[in-house]
């Protein structure tokens, strides 16, 4: 069994002068959490300058789902940049972005009948689903949730509700927009409690929402998370999409998926929308998509997708590197990558209410495959947030080479790649428990 191996104390000489070039050079407007300074990657494994290894269980905030620097992606990367780097795939033709369409065209659900437009990341994909949903139904309003995180850009900044931050001193911001509750059964913003609620967050739209401030014949897309990321890894009731996309097709709303964090293969399933059975008009999908390499996708129907040559593009999206990094990745996922997310997930929530079973401080442990969050809590009658146990606990994990992130107010998300081993995931619960153990008192 292998474990971190902590030289000296993050972050070390070497990474201390990386990360002060770094302040002096780079903008401030990123968010680092902890001083890492990633200098190589294996598997579920990140050393830094100063020859400590840490136990990635971020994966690079949920995009290398094959591991840091898997074989197979890195000969498919080496092959295509020896052929190929770039002649932008907007005016001409690629062979792996071809390829990779016909492929992803495949994936989604639906009976194959797809196109796919190639970005560079998350945000261009929700971008380019955002401006498809203008351009198809000429509709102006749309509607997203508390919550949310589709992205920096202004198109799906407007529609993101995560921090208050991110928009702070960008307003105005594209109008149009309604941002309603999400289904978080924990905390039931409508003070409900499932099944008996009767799914009343999809309820409510139409009963009040469309009733008093916004027609629903203006409105052009439903933009939702399957498994909210950003907000705190909340999986909805098993209902909720199924009510919700009823509601949408009842006047002809577009349903679109963001599937940016919990698509490709992170939740068991290629698209995590498929445990919910619902078919989405529109996917926007990015992180996992190329183990690492730059890429986002939206898909959406061949009928849908209809707009004129000239409406939409992008330089560098879909380069060929990048589609040669993804046809690999999704290789490896329907090989064996999937069939793992789902055994080694169960694995991992298992661990974690056996360690809540002891500790107080876990209200709740949630997540579809390796898409895992528990949220700590002072109390849990109360269901006070423990926000600065969330935060002392993640500092605590990194200085003892565990990496882990937060979301939401006071949730620890756990999303490492999907080879991750049974022996990594017992590393990682027992790091935890241990820290989370002092945190608490």
């Amino acid at each position: 069994m292998r474990f971190p191996d902590i030289k000296t104390p993050p972050p070390g000489p070497r990474a201390s002068a990386l990360v002060d070039v770094d302040h002096a050079r780079v903008s401030p407007s990123y968010t680092r959490v902890y001083p890492l300074v990633a200098d190589k990657g294996e598997g579920l494994w990140i050393r830094d300058p100063d020859g400590n290894t840490f136990l990635d269980f971020t994966a690079g905030i949920a995009v290398c789902t094959t591991g840091h620097c898997h074989p197979r992606v890195v000969k498919a990367i080496k092959e295509q940049a020896e052929r190929l780097l770039h002649m932008s795939g907007t005016d001409f033709y690629y062979p792996s972005q071809i390829a990779l369409a016909a492929k992803l065209s495949q994936l989604a659900p639906g009976n194959g009948s797809n196109k796919v437009y190639f970005g560079n990341s998350g945000a261009e994909a929700v971008e380019a689903a955002f401006k498809l949903a203008r351009w198809y139904t000429r509709r102006e309003l749309n509607i997203a949730f508390f919550g949310a995180f589709h992205g920096r850009t202004m198109g799906a900044l407007s529609l993101t509700a995560s921090k208050a931050i991110q928009k702070k001193h960008y307003n105005p911001l594209v109008p149009g927009i309604t941002h309603i509750p999400y289904a978080y059964c924990y905390r039931c913003p409508y003070n409900m409690c499932y099944p008996e609620c009767g799914i009343e967050c999809v309820r409510w739209i139409e009963d009040f929402l469309f009733r008093s401030t916004m027609p629903p014949e203006e409105v052009a897309a439903i933009f939702v998370e399957p498994i909210q990321g950003e907000g705190g890894y909340i999986v909805p009731p098993p209902e909720f999409h199924v009510e919700l996309h009823k509601l949408a097709q009842k006047y002809g709303i577009l349903y679109v998926a963001d599937e940016v964090q919990s698509g490709m293969g992170r939740t068991g399933t290629m698209l995590a929308m498929q445990h919910f059975g619902v078919v989405p008009d529109i996917i926007a999908l990015a992180k996992g998509i190329a183990s690492g390499m730059p890429l986002g996708a939206m898909v959406a129907r061949s009928d849908i997708m209809v707009w004129e040559a000239g409406s939409h593009a992008s330089t560098f999206g879909g380069n060929p590197v990048s589609c040669s990094a993804a046809l690999a990745t999704i290789e490896l996922l329907e090989e064996e990558l999937m069939e793992n997310a789902t055994v080694r997930g169960e694995a991992l929530m298992a661990g974690l209410r056996e360690i809540q079973k002891s500790m107080e401080c876990i209200g709740d442990v949630r997540g579809k495959g390796l898409m895992v969050g528990i949220e700590l809590v002072k109390n849990r009658e109360t269901k006070e947030r423990a926000s600065d146990w969330r935060n002392e606990t993640i500092q605590k994990a990194f200085q003892r080479g565990l990496l882990l992130l937060g979301c939401g107010e006071n949730v620890i998300r756990f999303c490492p790649a999907l080879t991750v081993t049974a022996d990594e995931i017992e590393v990682c619960l027992s790091i935890l428990e241990e820290i989370l153990r002092e945190v608490t008192g």
